[in-house]
């Protein structure tokens, strides 16, 4: 039995097996109907050799992961068993699994066992699969790909929402993105919307999560590419929540159990928050926590900030060091935008303008902003003294509500972008490895291009 095999045994183990034994080996577990998810798995951080697999049962349980590689149907020359784990109700009954050891640039299926047996309804199977990212360096030039984006998701739940018309809807916006095949999906802040029952306790931040997970419009793309994510205020705690949210470190907490995300916290800040960054193929991403040590604007007697010293230190030592063609910076609010009301960071024009003034000083290229939080999508550009851009993509709504902000004195805003209905974002990278080329979209709910904007990296 599973179970008694991986007990005491190393966190991973990997055996050279032909494809009989494989088949052998899952065959000879039973698969009574019993075993059940919660929800689709999910994958999350994918590298060279690496890959996090997260998943949630219906019920306390016991759970493991078979991983094997599976090109072009050939014989599998390793399998890979990630040991077992407690699936507690104290953690919302989810476990993310760390796979190590991979081979670069292979196509790899995984399975979930729950109490030894593995699980088979309720799910889809075809989609438990993943590949690593190729070795390119030195060797040829980057592959091309296509990030999915949004921000702003809203899951009806009438017995905890306002009275009145529902706010959220449009759910099949999830297929349509999937339906465009992303090689990952970067989720841009207010992932969930916490409600008033929920802020106040983990298992109501909890529940929100699985709220969302269960969501059957989800399911195709939650198994379908890697999941990236950063949190803005509603999946933080309250409405424009700042760093005195007393109940941060259980928002942080809950986060960290629902998503995969490579790492969580910068060292030099006690790994507080959620900051991270990875990068993809030859593009590095830096998700920032523009909620953890936010002052607000309006504080007399503190200095306002957003990302606070220690953050913004890092990301320009982060960005200075890095050589990818576009550097990818997300955060949960507009950065670029000149319209200093709501919650942008024209509000903050010390901290904004201190970063931007770095980023120029340290002759820092390729920089391309993303935010969500405003409920309406739109580009705005920022042209230096050199002539080089450095570009903002806010990308919202996926199923909130929406509003149509084209008479916001945004002065930065590239004409015809502005869009206030439901619609979700894409990034395509694709060119010889000097040779870059991002294109932007805005895409409606059923994966109509809306507009798009093409870069070279030579121009940013």
């Amino acid at each position: 039995r599973v179970g008694s095999e991986l007990r005491g045994q190393p966190f991973f183990m990997k055996s050279t097996a032909p494809r009989l034994l494989l088949s052998f080996f899952l065959l000879s577990l039973a698969s009574t109907g019993a075993a059940q998810l919660a929800c689709q798995p999910m994958v999350g951080h994918v590298g060279m050799r690496d890959a996090r697999i997260w998943i949630q049962s219906a019920a306390p349980c016991q759970a493991a992961l078979v991983c094997w590689a599976d090109s072009m149907g050939n014989a599998p020359t390793e399998v890979v068993v990630a040991a077992e784990q407690d699936l507690s109700r104290e953690h919302a009954h989810t476990a993310t699994f760390d796979l190590g050891g991979l081979q670069p640039g292979t196509d790899y299926r995984f399975q979930v066992l729950i109490n030894d047996e593995r699980v088979v309804d309720g799910i889809d199977t075809t989609l438990q699969r993943f590949s690593t990212q190729p070795l390119w360096q030195y060797r040829f030039d980057p592959p091309p790909f296509k990030v999915a984006l949004g921000s702003c998701v809203f899951i009806n739940e009438p017995e905890f929402d306002r009275p009145g018309r529902p706010y959220g809807g449009g759910y099949e916006i999830f297929d349509g993105i999937a339906n465009l095949q992303p090689d990952l999906m970067l989720w841009l802040g207010d992932n969930v919307y916490f409600r008033e029952v929920d802020f106040s306790s983990r298992s109501g931040m909890q529940h929100r999560y699985s709220h969302l997970r269960r969501l059957p419009e989800l399911q195709k793309l939650l198994g379908s590419c890697p999941h990236y994510a950063l949190w803005d205020d509603h999946d933080y705690g309250p409405n424009d929540s700042d760093g005195s949210w007393i109940h941060k470190d259980w928002a942080a907490t809950t986060f960290g159990e629902f998503w995969a995300n490579p790492s969580q916290g910068l060292p030099a800040l006690q790994n507080q928050g959620v900051t991270t960054s990875f990068q993809f193929h030859d593009v590095d991403f830096f998700l920032l926590d523009n909620r953890s040590f936010r002052v607000n604007h309006d504080n007399v007697t503190q200095q306002p900030q957003v990302l606070g010293p220690e953050q913004v230190n890092w990301l320009i030592q982060a960005l200075q060091y890095s050589r990818a063609p576009f550097k990818v910076i997300a955060i949960g609010g507009q950065f670029l935008s000149d319209f200093a009301e709501y919650e942008n960071m024209a509000l903050y024009p010390e901290e904004r303008d201190g970063i931007l003034e770095r980023i120029a000083a340290e002759d820092i290229r390729g920089v391309v902003f993303l935010s969500g939080d405003r409920h309406n999508s739109e580009l705005t550009e920022l042209q230096g003294a050199d002539g080089k851009k450095v570009l903002d993509f806010t990308c919202s709504a996926l199923t909130s509500g929406t509003y149509d902000h084209s008479d916001e004195p945004n002065t930065r805003r590239v004409p015809g972008t502005m869009v206030g209905t439901r619609n979700f974002g894409t990034l395509e990278v694709e060119g010889p490895r000097k040779e870059r080329v991002m294109t932007i979209r805005t895409h409606s709910a059923n994966g109509d291009v809306i507009w798009e904007r093409v870069y070279k990296a030579s121009d940013l």
